[in-house]
């Protein structure tokens, strides 16, 4: 038993190291890296459909939330309409590390918020190398893992590890709207916040129209009660 003592106790270290860090609306910048056309091609990693309208619902969340969008590195043109939902967005020059550019780090730091929401293509090199920078500059990153693509399921999976093991957290899009909001009677809340999902993610549209018919027609078929 006594040789398997350290292990547990290794194990107890790092449960109990743990602390959750909750996204602030009032804390959050909004980054997006290399959305452009010229490297669209390049993210193979899932449905090229569902992918750009991941790019598009992360611009658009940072729209919704009233928080800052920093300026949108790139080296190439981007979509028109993704151009459109960023609207003033400032464009700078890459490097293959975002943060490695002055411009960027300044126009971070300028934002004062510390937790970040970033995307990018690709995952392994534009979103990972400036999450796990900025992470050690000393802020919370988390990662849109739907608006962020890169060649194959295997690269994804291993560039998300790398990046959970510095401490990022890897959400959905949805995780990362339900943490900004929390509740849906704040605002942003139902009233802001359905037209997105209507637009971005109609599965759950579906879901409060369900809701809104089950209200609003008020009956039970016969079968119905006998489900839980």
């Amino acid at each position: 038993m006594m040789k398997f003592l350290p292990s547990l106790l290794l194990f107890v270290s790092y449960a109990s190291a743990y602390t959750y860090e909750r996204l602030n609306k009032n804390d959050t910048v909004f980054v997006i890296i290399d959305i452009q056309v010229g490297l669209f091609s390049v993210a193979r990693d899932y449905d090229a459909i569902l992918y750009r309208n991941a790019i598009y619902a992360h611009a658009e969340l940072a729209k919704v939330f009233g928080t800052p969008m920093a300026p949108m590195v790139r080296c190439q043109q981007t979509s028109s309409t993704c151009s459109e939902i960023l609207l003033s967005s400032t464009v700078l020059e890459k490097c293959e590390n975002a943060w490695d550019n002055p411009e960027f780090r300044k126009a971070i730091e300028a934002t004062g918020k510390k937790q970040v929401v970033l995307a990018g293509i690709t995952t392994d090199v534009c979103t990972s190398f400036a999450a796990l920078s900025m992470r050690e500059a000393g802020y919370s990153v988390f990662v849109n893992v739907e608006a962020s693509g890169t060649t194959t399921e295997l690269v994804r999976s291993a560039s998300n590890d790398c990046m959970r093991d510095a401490g990022v957290q890897v959400l959905s899009t949805f995780a990362i709207m339900s943490e900004l909001m929390r509740d849906w009677r704040d605002t942003p809340g139902a009233a802001e916040l359905f037209p997105f999902l209507d637009k971005y993610y109609p599965a759950y549209t579906m879901v409060a129209l369900a809701h809104r018919a089950a209200v609003e027609n008020g009956t039970v078929i016969t079968g119905e009660e006998k489900l839980h």
